[in-house]
């Protein structure tokens, strides 16, 4: 299991300058809305992922006045330890392991994290886009092959356009790579989507709803047949791509769908019902990893006491922590403070944390 010992970050949004002591299991950080709470976990995502769970505006992070933010973290496995570090400007992204500069292929796989925090609520609500992304880097963080079948999707995807618009000679070579590259991103991104429903079905449901994800154009058998299947998409196609100058089939097209008792939630779902599907989708997202890793995501999970009571959420605090690290943010300090045999409880107010 990887976990997060410690923890520094400088001029990251309206934290100047802080650093904390982690425990392994529960880490609650208590305090007032806008002092810094959700800040602490979205420095740990950065760490992991090398950007932020908020925005795609890096730059923003960055706190006002500030030429540049710096995350770093000493995180420990059974091996010993990693020091982990990101430095943000606004121009450049560095990433260093022990203290060397590396780059993104080196950098990631070293600490995973899942992710709750209703900054999110667009993988449930927002454009079909953000769902797609969220299987692709979720099954990116299980297997490094995985995302490098995304990344040769992609590349093959801008060659493909680039010859669309200039109606290149050399369009049916991109079509054949195209077809290639999509139906094996397909498959299994299928089969990641199968893992998670079936998670989804198992855990958590507060109020015995019944989750699932769906995606589109599901490759009826192995590569082969789904290579058949965009084959032909692609060649009916063939005329309104033209036209366009670039790809209308493929993986970066297919429908991705969240379920809620059988119907879309980006169409259905209450404000509360979403949030519930938010958290189960980042449980299963865990029991996923665990499963096919046999260790622990630290679990970043913001504001968790708002969707649920007191009584429930303390229990599923307790239940993720046993099994590995998690960080938790909460405006109730009577809440917190009674998680305090599971861990450690931080006070955190204008971006100064300290341990309560």
């Amino acid at each position: 299991m990887v976990w997060v010992r410690s923890l520094a970050i400088r001029d990251l949004r309206n934290i100047r300058d802080a650093s904390v002591e982690l425990h392994p299991g529960l880490n609650v950080f208590s305090g007032r809305n806008a002092q810094g709470k959700t800040s602490l976990l979205e420095a740990v995502g950065l760490l992991a992922r090398g950007r932020s769970f908020r925005t795609e505006a890096s730059t923003s992070m960055i706190r006002h006045g500030a030429g540049a933010l710096l995350t770093h973290a000493r995180t420990e496995d059974a091996r010993g330890g990693t020091d982990l570090e990101v430095q943000l400007s606004g121009t450049d992204r560095r990433l260093r392991v022990d203290g060397r500069d590396v780059g993104a292929r080196e950098y990631h796989g070293r600490l995973e994290v899942v992710v709750y925090s209703t900054d999110r609520l667009r993988v449930v609500r927002g454009p079909m886009r953000e769902r797609r992304q969220f299987l692709d880097r979720s099954a990116g963080a299980l297997w490094p092959s995985y995302r490098g079948e995304v990344r040769a999707f992609e590349r093959v995807l801008a060659q493909r356009n680039a010859a669309l618009v200039a109606r290149s000679r050399d369009l049916g070579a991109w079509n054949e790579r195209f077809v290639e590259a999509g139906a094996r991103l397909r498959v299994r991104r299928a089969a990641y989507a199968q893992r998670l429903s079936a998670a989804l079905q198992e855990g958590f449901r507060p109020a015995g709803e019944s989750y699932g994800v769906v995606v589109g154009a599901p490759p009826a058998g192995g590569e082969a047949e789904a290579r058949e299947a965009l084959s032909r998409e692609i060649a009916a196609l063939q005329a309104r791509e033209l036209a366009a100058g670039r790809s209308l089939a493929g993986p970066h097209r297919d429908a991705v769908a969240l379920v809620l008792d059988g119907r879309d939630a980006a169409e259905g779902a209450s404000s509360g019902q979403a949030r519930s599907l938010l958290l189960a989708l980042a449980l299963a997202t865990l029991r996923v990893y665990r499963e096919e890793t046999g260790g622990e995501a630290v679990a970043l999970l913001d504001d968790l006491d708002s969707e649920l009571d007191a009584e429930r959420a303390g229990a599923l605090c307790a239940e993720v922590a046993a099994r590995g690290q998690a960080l938790v943010t909460s405006a109730h300090p009577g809440w917190a403070e009674s998680l305090r045999p599971l861990g450690r409880v931080f006070h955190v107010e204008g971006g100064a944390v300290r341990c309560a």
